[in-house]
């Protein structure tokens, strides 16, 4: 791994934003959504951070959490 990469700040567990926007797609987040919705997340999960005192991949899973429920909600109507 190179070390730009490997220091840049857009990690979850090893994932850059492009790979967390394809597993959002793996979640049920439109492909054409993805990407804006990967950097929102991103820039949330810094922001609960901070304001929790959590880590970025614990904020960062209690997000992905809402949003897989959400998109399994609305696949049932609810």
């Amino acid at each position: 791994m190179r070390m730009e990469r490997a220091l840049h700040p857009h990690f979850f567990f090893g994932m850059d934003l492009k790979e967390l926007a394809d597993a959002l797609v793996g979640l049920g987040c439109p492909p054409v959504k993805s990407p804006d919705m990967a950097q929102q997340l991103d820039k949330r999960a810094r922001q609960l951070m901070s304001e929790r005192g959590q880590s970025y991949e614990d904020a960062l899973a209690h997000l992905l959490g809402l949003m897989r429920q959400g998109w399994a909600a609305k696949e049932r109507g609810l």
